[in-house]
């Protein structure tokens, strides 16, 4: 875990919400921030060993299928042309992963955990179950090793996607203009979280919203949501979280009925 990139993050989104807040109420020590900083600090490790598992199996069960390695051809494109596909092809395989998180019960059991942001900042952007992440990064970041682009197209992309996604999260106001309707925007992701029924399922893009438009799932109402979160029992505490999608699939496969569902109010009491 890098530390300083940690800190220079919090330097930047830090003030960034408190000068251009969109809920000026809300403060950097909003409910359930230390869960989220244990996300921070513990997520990365499952998730780049779980990643690193699933790509070596895949570029293995490639090289078994064909007999060769995947051509590399992509990589004799200038870099900045690389690093644009990079960011259309993963944003592709992002959004196909992520509508159908929504619509396979099983997936949605670890997706729910990101979906149970209540308050949004740039620090609750790393609550992601891993399951749930490892599933979407094998959709989004598999198709450019398999055309083979390059290592540092990739880097720079991940460093991209990286700041694109806390931005989008962060509590803050900022606008695009009309760019709203080709690059995800912070009031573009607010309302894939909002917790009303007319935003369900919508907004599926990480960072290009025109994909969304060209499917027809975007929606950018001239207001902010009212509230964020699920309307489903979710446990308050990182380890718990983590835990949950099993116990809950554990429940379902032994026909048990979920745990009452409790108001925000009463999660916290």
């Amino acid at each position: 875990m890098d530390y300083t990139a940690i800190f220079i993050l919090a330097c930047i989104f830090i003030p960034l919400e408190r000068l251009t807040a969109l809920y000026p109420e809300q403060g950097p020590l909003r409910r359930n921030w230390i869960s989220d900083v244990l996300y921070v600090l513990f997520n990365g490790f499952f998730i780049r060993a779980g990643f690193t598992f699933v790509a070596g199996l895949s570029m293995y069960a490639y090289k078994v299928a064909f007999g060769a390695a995947p051509s590399a051809w992509v990589a004799e494109y200038p870099l900045w042309v690389q690093v644009i596909g990079c960011i259309v092809i993963a944003d592709i395989g992002y959004y196909t992963a992520h509508r159908i998180s929504h619509s396979v019960p099983f997936l949605w059991k670890f997706h729910a955990v990101h979906h149970s942001i209540e308050e949004m900042d740039w620090l609750a952007a790393h609550r992601i179950h891993p399951v749930d992440m490892l599933f979407t990064h094998s959709f989004a970041l598999l198709p450019l090793y398999f055309m083979g682009f390059s290592l540092e197209a990739v880097v720079i992309f991940q460093a991209i996607y990286q700041a694109h996604t806390l931005l989008i999260h962060a509590n803050t106001r900022l606008r695009f203009g009309p760019l709203k309707w080709l690059i995800a925007s912070p009031e573009y992701h607010h309302w894939h979280h909002a917790n009303e029924p007319e935003a369900y399922d919508r907004n599926f893009a990480a960072q290009l919203s025109v994909i969304d438009w060209i499917a027809g799932t975007l929606f950018l109402p001239l207001r902010r949501p009212a509230r964020y979160g699920i309307n489903e029992e979710m446990p308050r505490w990182y380890h718990q979280q983590l835990l949950h999608p099993f116990r809950s699939l554990g429940r379902a496969a032994r026909r048990e009925p979920p745990p009452l569902e409790r108001t925000p109010h009463e999660q916290d009491a």
